[in-house]
């Protein structure tokens, strides 16, 4: 099952680029909610490149690695990725009037309820379009 969630962020297409895939950015929103943080984050940025963020629990509690490996890197309209567990997403990045509408398709995991999935992965996407339209 693919889920998809998006946002519309005020900001110029390569600004929005930038933040995504910018490690200090990516530690900067990367998160559903403010008891959450992002540890750690790299980028290598081109096909066949990996990618990897740690997100904690700020009080410690628990934590999880998001990773995988670039399949198609078109900078700065497409990133398709395959996580580590097999799961593929699509991150589109399409210009609209001044503005940039944020597209993420992703493969369901099984393990939680996919409202519960759709949920946060919108709630970490639009603290990215916060964080950009705060640094644009």
């Amino acid at each position: 099952m693919k889920i998809t969630v998006e946002a519309l962020v005020k900001a110029p297409v390569d600004t929005v680029w930038r933040c995504w895939t910018t490690p200090q950015d990516i530690m900067a929103w990367n998160a559903a909610s403010d008891d959450w943080h992002t540890t750690a984050a790299t980028v290598d940025l081109r096909e066949g490149g990996r990618f990897s963020s740690r997100m904690e629990a700020r009080d410690g509690s628990m934590g999880f690695d998001f990773a995988g490996l670039y399949r198609r890197v078109e900078p700065p309209h497409l990133l398709q990725a395959v996580m580590a567990d097999g799961r593929e997403i699509l991150v589109e990045f399409l210009p609209q009037d001044g503005a940039v509408l944020v597209r993420e398709t992703f493969d369901a995991e099984d393990q939680h309820p996919a409202q519960m999935q759709r949920q946060g992965w919108q709630a970490i996407l639009d603290r990215f379009a916060a964080h950009v339209e705060g640094v644009a």
